[in-house]
């Protein structure tokens, strides 16, 4: 069987796709991943055997320079990433059982299009349910677009923000549909979804309402990371008690010098150490005390098991990553998916949610004093325990079982 991924995102979207790739490939199946060509995604690909194939352009540069919550330029990227999936997303599916994409609607529906150009099996993967059309919450606030009212009912905002997404997105993949000889569509976010979406995402920290959407839950695609941290990182854990991360992944962080100092100045107004992330905003330490550390990319499995808390921004894997650590969080969320974790980190009482996304030193303080009150960590520990470590497992064997199903009828025939 030939699998081809198809992600584009930052390493959130990235690495979980890099998990059920191989563990797909630990199962017999030939694997291929489609990712922007970012530096650090090629080195993560390359570090555990997975071939990529470079698909649009860097994600990072466009992370950090785009202005939160805007639109502008935003009609020029998404006709972009969709020509890259007609493209070369494409190519590189053809003689493939099946099309895996996760990644922004622009990339999912032209993915799709792909995928029935073809006639391959399609799945759509998220990594958290709040994209998925529900009763039980409202949509997320789209680009360009006013913040709904809120005596408005779910099923209505979520079939106007069906509407919205079609006038964003509808006409461009129309246009690159009849240039491929494919019919229109007339709604782009669930043909993009399809008819059983997949969520990447643990039952116990995201759980999954039943409604009229036929979504498999599969568990939180992990791949363990085996690598050893640095050796002058172990010798400054090893140097003292436990202390407190904070970073903010591909968050850009306004003002990073202020968060930068803001963390560092809370972390020890609590008495601890602090390990600080650069992350794509840049951090750097505020001074040169040596109660601080400074880390880039890591092995956060192994960090986390180590600290005291971790402050981070919320991200689906950072916040999975801390719980299945068993690690107590502070989550400063700065928007996309990111107060959804906060709740959940919150609502499980295994951390909590800073107010507002530009955190100061004692806003923070009183945020991490929380988290390391008595009691959290023993809650941490026992959620972590309920944390499924098989996502990648259940989802790689219902592709191999949907795909085998999909070839019997021609092998029949035949």
């Amino acid at each position: 069987m030939r699998v081809l991924f198809s992600a584009y995102g930052s390493r959130g979207s990235v690495e979980p796709i890099v998990a059920l790739a191989v563990r797909l490939r630990e199962l017999g199946a030939d694997v291929r991943v489609c990712a922007p060509p970012d530096e650090e995604f090629a080195q993560r690909l390359a570090g555990v055997g997975l071939e990529m194939l470079p698909a649009g352009e860097p994600v990072r540069p466009l992370v950090t320079t785009v202005t939160p919550g805007s639109a502008a330029g935003l009609a020029q990227r998404a006709s972009d990433l969709m020509a890259v999936q007609f493209g070369a997303v494409a190519e590189a599916a053809r003689g493939c059982d099946a099309l895996v994409a996760t990644g922004p609607l622009p990339v999912a529906a032209a993915a799709r299009s792909v995928a029935d150009l073809l006639g391959i099996r399609y799945v759509h993967a998220g990594h958290q349910p709040v994209a998925l059309p529900s009763p039980h919450h409202r949509p997320p606030v789209r680009r360009g677009r006013p913040v709904p009212s809120q005596d408005v009912e779910n099923r209505t905002l979520w079939d106007e923000d069906a509407h919205i997404a079609h006038t964003m997105f509808g006409e461009m993949l129309n246009t690159h549909r009849a240039h491929a000889g494919l019919p229109p569509v007339d709604n782009v976010r669930d043909y993009a979804f399809g008819d059983r979406p997949w969520l990447a995402a643990d039952p116990v920290l995201a759980p999954w309402q039943p409604t009229g959407l036929d979504v498999v839950q599969t568990g939180a695609w992990i791949l363990p990371d085996e690598r050893p941290l640095p050796a002058d990182l172990a010798a400054f854990l090893d140097a003292g008690e436990p202390p407190v991360y904070a970073g903010f992944g591909s968050m850009p962080m306004t003002g990073a010098g202020d968060v930068a100092r803001a963390a560092v100045g809370a972390i020890r107004a609590q008495g601890r150490r602090a390990v600080l992330s650069r992350g794509w905003a840049g951090l750097a330490l505020p001074d040169d005390g040596d109660d601080c550390f400074l880390v880039g990319e890591v092995n956060q499995q192994a960090l986390f098991r180590r600290v005291a808390a971790v402050v981070h921004h919320g991200s689906a894997s950072t916040t999975t990553t801390a719980a299945l650590a068993g690690t107590p969080q502070v989550v400063v969320p700065q928007g996309a998916d990111q107060p959804y974790w906060a709740g959940r980190v919150t609502g499980l009482g295994i951390g909590t949610e800073h107010e507002g996304p530009a955190p100061t030193a004692d806003s923070l303080s009183a945020a991490l004093a929380a988290a390391l009150a008595p009691g959290v960590r023993e809650r941490a520990a026992a959620v972590a325990a309920t944390v499924r470590s098989d996502g990648t497992t259940v989802a790689a064997r219902l592709l191999l079982d949907e795909a085998g199903r999909d070839r019997t009828p021609a092998a029949a025939s035949a």
